[in-house]
Parts: C-alpha cells; structure tokens; sequence
C-alpha cells in the first residue's frame, strides 16, 4: 500500500469558462454543482464522489473522455440530451460508426454509448451499464 489512502480521492478537470461550465453541468445536465471558497465547480456525485472543475486560461479539451455517466436506458438518456440541446453525434461514421444520435452499439463488444462534449471541448459520455 502506498502513503496516501484513497478515501475522498478525486477527480477533475479544466475549462476555459467557469460560468459556461456552471450553467452546463448544472442547468443544462442537472448536475449537483457547488462553487468552492477558490471559485472552482464541485460537482457532487450520488455516489459521494466529487469532482473539481477548475478554469484555466490556456485550456485545451481533453482528447480522451474525461466523464463516464452509466445509464440504464442509452436511448431515454441520448433523447434526453438531445431535448436540452446537447449534441451527441460528435464523432464520423469513419471513427465510430453510430446511428443518426450518436449511439454506438456495443453489440456484444462493449456497452452501447454515445459521446458529447462540455461548452470547453471535453468529451464525455453516456453508457448504458
């Protein structure tokens, strides 16, 4: 085991807009977002997880997915985010070939899973659990 422990570990990531970001994590997906004493997002998690949004001036998106959000339904969750305005077609057929919404079919390889980006350019995704 190493010197530090897990317990309240966590997660974050930057923007280049913490007032966009606020509004999108909160109002858009209806996320649990509290601003801390440093003026950095915490998005609380129903699990008891947090994660930090913070702003950085020099931002640039992640080329990875930095959020995994489980779902029971691929299909409500996309139709949901499609109803707030979110686009989840972000990738070419060539990438990931995927239906008219974005969703790709895991079809036994994997889970079916759409993909969507932040107002900063991070990649995050649905994924039916």
């Amino acid at each position: 085991m190493t010197a530090f422990g897990v317990d309240g570990a966590f997660s974050g990531f930057s923007v280049d807009d913490i007032d966009a970001a606020r509004a999108f994590y909160a109002d858009t997906l209806g996320l649990d977002v509290e601003t801390n004493a440093m003026g950095f997002l915490e998005i609380r998690l129903a699990s008891g997880g947090g994660i930090l949004v913070y702003a950085k001036p020099d931002h640039v998106p992640a080329g990875f997915t930095i959020l995994n959000f489980p779902v029971d339904d691929i299909d409500a969750a996309v139709d949901d985010l499609r109803g707030r305005g979110v686009e989840t077609k972000i990738y070419s057929d060539d990438e990931f070939p995927s239906d008219e919404r974005g969703i790709v079919r895991g079809e036994g390889r994997g889970p079916d899973i759409a993909w969507f980006r932040d107002p900063a350019g991070n990649v995050i995704a649905v994924l039916e659990a």
